[in-house]
């Protein structure tokens, strides 16, 4: 979604509005979107599909934003937003469930049960290396599929992050500016 031009999305909410779709969730699976980039996605969202059809989201941590979008998408009234314990999820991983159980701060969540598979995935995540890492944060940062980090990270340990960066700027067209660098109108 964050490739895309904002007309093709404009069009394809249109199409989306008259298909009979129940659900549509706002998707950023290279974790290059940041708050403002949230608020005027759920917005347009919400105007193009009407009240019949739900919207929700689903954001990547490749810049440590899910989380942060995750907030500003229910501040704005999504009906829906995907989260896992402790963020499991492929690269950078998803928002994590428990901080935003502790967010809505609502009695009918019992945040424990939570937490106890918090511990238990402690090792998992060590083990898979999912989570923040630098080099997911440069691939969010320009807007490109994570691939490009997971293949660095696994051929070496050390990954020299700054090699990753100059070699990543110096593949950009000079016409694509990472959504990052772009405002929204």
């Amino acid at each position: 979604m964050s490739t895309l031009a904002p007309d093709d999305v404009d069009r394809f909410l249109l199409k989306l509005a008259g298909s009979g779709v129940h659900n549509v969730a706002i998707v950023d699976s290279f974790g290059a979107l940041y708050p403002y980039h949230v608020r005027y996605l759920v917005h347009k969202y919400m105007n193009y599909l009407g009240e019949g059809i739900k919207v929700g989201v689903h954001f990547h941590n490749n810049q440590q934003q899910a989380f942060a979008n995750s907030v500003v998408a229910i501040d704005e009234g999504v009906d829906f937003v995907d989260a896992t314990v402790t963020g499991i999820g492929r690269g950078a991983g998803n928002c994590p469930l428990e901080l935003l159980l502790f967010y809505l701060d609502n009695p009918h969540y019992d945040v424990a049960p939570v937490l106890d598979l918090v511990e238990t995935f402690a090792g998992l995540k060590e083990e898979l290396r999912w989570g923040y890492h630098l080099p997911y944060a440069i691939t969010g940062y320009y807007n490109l599929h994570p691939r490009a980090a997971i293949e660095r990270m696994a051929r070496d340990e050390r990954y020299q992050v700054r090699g990753m960066y100059e070699a990543l700027a110096g593949r950009m067209p000079a016409t694509q500016v990472p959504m990052a660098l772009k405002t929204v109108s």
